[in-house]
């Protein structure tokens, strides 16, 4: 597998001696607090250093205090060189009929998706305050200054077709005229190198940094192009999968791009936050099919966006309807006008409807999609395009031409 370039932005003034004590330093401190009478580094499952700050992923006892913990360690790690600390806890669920062992109440919690991602716990009076750190937002994020847009298509379930349209959508937008990028930040399910026909292709480094590998025109990237074969599993934990994301869009140098257009992985987890709090999105297109299921999941996609001050640039239903290639009966097998009742519900625009065809899904299986080959379907793709780029403008965020990146 291709071993990944580890980015710090420890002090100026440290040398690298000087930051392995320290992080010598950190591991001591974790191997040396307790919580009841278990050493804190036993139930670390996820742990991320950058600079000044650390992120702890811990799956604490029932009964112990989040509150106390971040405070304690805040103090024990803070004359090691770690001012802000950033705590995802797990408290498991006390076994059934142990009254001795419920609590009385439920600890407190910090809700990510409000108060712009500010941590809402209160200290106790006598205790040092908890070390925290407000979450980034849309609005404080600068834009990229090689990328006019940054789009992303998303669904909030699997199965949807999603990354189909995703190819599909950037090849008409390339064909409009645009300079058109795709990055593939599906980190478990890469398909983007195997739908474009380039799953051969190994992106080079030059100053390092990933050069797109070239597909069909557009400048691609995906974790897919990096890995040893089509077999090979991305079994990583939720910071490690956030954090090969994030290098993925920094550390490429990405040539000057009207649209970057951005294939998410399913559901609202890890990857989405940390794209929508590092990552200046101009909107984001909601791919669902008219199936019940799936528009349950599609609305909280969309309660997401709206929360992080995303635009939903519109909906995309797929697979509306299928035409039976022997007798000609059309039929919505999944159901009729469900994209048109979630644009409607959330004042969006309904971008288009695509049929369930398997013409559609042989093309991009061969590395061919409908828009490249220009095929019966792609007329569909180009009217996405086509009111993509008809909204678009209203939404984009200003660019500073003077900054250097």
């Amino acid at each position: 597998m291709f071993n990944f370039i580890k980015k710090r932005t420890p002090s100026q003034s440290e040398n690298p001696q000087q930051q392995a004590a320290r992080d010598s330093a950190v591991d001591k401190v974790l191997l040396g607090y307790h919580v009841g009478n278990t050493s804190i580094a036993q139930m670390v499952t996820g742990l991320n250093r950058d600079g000044d700050q650390l992120t702890l992923d811990l799956r604490l006892p029932h009964d112990s205090d989040p509150e106390t913990v971040q405070q304690e360690l805040g103090q024990l790690l803070q004359p090691h060189g770690i001012h802000t600390i950033h705590m995802n806890v797990r408290l498991p669920a006390p076994a059934k009929g142990d009254s001795k062992t419920l609590p009385k109440q439920m600890p407190k919690t910090t809700d990510a998706m409000s108060n712009n991602g500010k941590a809402t716990l209160e200290p106790s009076p006598n205790a040092e305050p908890p070390i925290t750190k407000a979450a980034p937002t849309q609005a404080s994020l600068p834009p990229h200054p090689h990328i006019r847009h940054i789009i992303v298509v998303a669904s909030g379930k699997g199965g949807v077709g999603k990354s189909t349209t995703t190819v599909n959508i950037a090849l008409a937008l390339q064909k409009l005229g645009n300079r058109v990028g795709v990055l593939d930040a599906d980190i478990y399910g890469p398909s983007m190198p195997t739908m474009l026909g380039v799953d051969n292709i190994k992106p080079e480094l030059e100053n390092e940094q990933f050069i797109p590998v070239n597909a069909h025109g557009m400048a691609m990237l995906s974790i897919g192009s990096l890995l040893d074969g089509d077999n090979t599993p991305v079994a990583w934990r939720g910071p490690k999968a956030t954090g090969a994301l994030m290098q993925l869009y920094n550390q490429t140098n990405w040539p000057q791009l009207d649209y970057l257009v951005i294939d998410m992985p399913p559901g609202t987890g890890d990857i989405q936050l940390t794209l929508a709090q590092r990552i200046p999105v101009t909107g984001a297109v909601i791919v669902t099919t008219p199936q019940h299921i799936a528009l349950l999941d599609a609305q909280k996609g969309i309660e997401m966006f709206n929360k992080t001050n995303i635009p939903v640039l519109g909906v995309v239903e797929n697979m509306a309807l299928h035409t039976c290639s022997n007798c000609n009966h059309t039929e919505a097998i999944f159901g009729v006008g469900g994209g048109e009742r979630i644009a409607e519900q959330y004042h969006v625009p309904l971008l288009g409807q695509l049929p369930l065809a398997s013409g559609i899904r042989a093309q991009v299986d061969k590395g061919e999609p409908s828009v490249l080959v220009n095929d019966e379907f792609a007329p569909y793709y180009l009217s996405i395009a086509k009111n993509i780029e008809a909204n678009i403008d209203k939404f984009a965020k200003p660019v500073d031409d003077k900054r250097i990146f």
